[in-house]
């Protein structure tokens, strides 16, 4: 059991301003002078009131972080195992609702009101981050009902996330249970090989699976070209689906080895580029290819908030490429996980980017994660991940 050591007050005008439902609390919120976060131990369970005294939440505090407070209930519950086997078990029902087969995202932070807490499940290995220092201080309490929840064999605890540095944690990933080399990961028929320890970030990316599908649906008999392909979701999905050809092109070794194995597996025929994603989109221009069906999908290229002009060119200058290599009549996935990015300023910047090449385009999806990365209403941050499959409508 976890009880609170102190309460924290929040300021007068931070009161009134705070959204209904919000998990996060900063620094400038608290009144510091009545209150002070000076002292306390980062991941120490804390109270939280408004200016009139009145009981907002109960959550975990972390002095040394913008955010200060990540709220866990809105009750003055007690933050034991039940508390965590009851949240738990709450995220693995719905999923167990959505998906037939035990490979999906568990826990989605904010989302399933575990902030802090990522699981992506894959049968009986789970793959974890854990990003606060109030969750890792809680490890005692939500692993082991976690563990059982799923009946894991082998838990990844992934610690090399950029967020555990700012709250102080340490980066060394640990397993629980044996090690495991690889999982396969079912999906669109085909059985993905990924490395947990040595992918990206948990392994694999199940917030595209439902943008992926329609992706290699539209793909029969098409030229495809999936940029930032990692370990071939997008493209491979098309190949399965019989697109005419698929080029695959990331800027790691070890993914498209990954990619090439999968595609030797299925008996499926594709072609890999190794390197940075713009100079390689731009050597295809020059060399005149053309593609029916492009994917560009990056990693998150606004990290924070001060990079924002930054990080809008450079999505800008990927896509004015992908549009200069994009066949008359084909299809562009314009994706974009960062959060920072709002949706309508992703569309708005392919859209000048097309104007600028004599493009006409037609917005005929917007997508974004599937329903085991659920959004809190209260927090748009949650609602990172932004598609648009654009239909080019040269002689329409």
């Amino acid at each position: 059991m976890s009880e609170p050591v102190a309460t924290l007050r929040l300021n007068p005008r931070e009161s009134s301003r705070l959204r209904k439902g919000q998990l996060w609390i900063y620094s400038n919120q608290i009144d510091t002078r009545r209150t002070p976060l000076k002292g306390l131990p980062p991941g120490a369970v804390v109270d939280v009131i408004d200016d009139k005294g009145r009981f907002v939440g109960r959550g975990t505090a972390n002095p040394a972080t913008l955010i200060s407070v990540r709220l866990l209930s809105r009750e003055p519950v007690s933050l034991d195992r039940e508390f965590f086997a009851s949240r738990l078990e709450r995220a693995l029902v719905w999923r167990g609702r959505c998906y037939a087969a035990p490979y999906y995202r568990l826990v989605h932070g904010e989302g399933d009101e575990l902030p802090g807490l990522i699981v992506d499940r894959y049968g009986p290995v789970l793959a974890v981050q854990v990003n606060t220092a109030g969750m890792e201080a809680l490890r005692p309490l939500w692993l082991p009902p976690l563990q059982e929840l799923c009946g894991a064999s082998s838990i990844l605890l992934r610690n090399d996330n950029p967020a555990r540095a700012l709250e102080g944690l340490p980066a060394e990933d640990e397993w629980v249970g044996p090690p495991v080399e690889a999982v396969d990961v079912p999906e669109a028929g085909l059985r993905h090989r990924v490395s947990l320890a040595q992918g990206q970030k948990t392994g694999w990316f199940y917030d595209q699976r439902p943008n992926r599908e329609l992706f290699a649906r539209l793909a029969q008999g098409a030229r495809v070209l999936d940029v930032f392909s990692y370990v071939g979701g997008w493209g491979l999905a098309a190949a399965a689906a019989g697109a005419d050809r698929v080029l695959c092109v990331d800027a790691s070794r070890p993914a498209l080895d990954q990619l090439e194995a999968t595609a030797a597996a299925h008996d499926i025929a594709v072609e890999t580029r190794c390197g940075d994603a713009l100079e390689q989109l731009r050597a295809l221009r020059d060399a005149g290819e053309s593609f029916d069906h492009i994917v560009v999908d990056p990693p998150a290229l606004i990290k924070r908030r001060k990079d924002f002009d930054a990080g809008r060119e450079h999505y800008a200058r990927l896509n004015h490429v992908a549009l200069q290599l994009l066949a008359p009549g084909g299809m562009l996935f314009a994706a974009s996980c960062s959060h920072h990015m709002p949706a309508d300023t992703l569309l708005q910047m392919v859209q000048r980017e097309a104007a600028r090449l004599g493009r006409r385009l037609q917005c005929v999806h917007q997508g974004g994660a599937g329903p085991d990365h659920p959004v809190h209403p209260a927090m748009p941050e949650t609602a990172y991940l932004k598609v648009f499959a654009l239909r080019d409508l040269a002689g329409g």
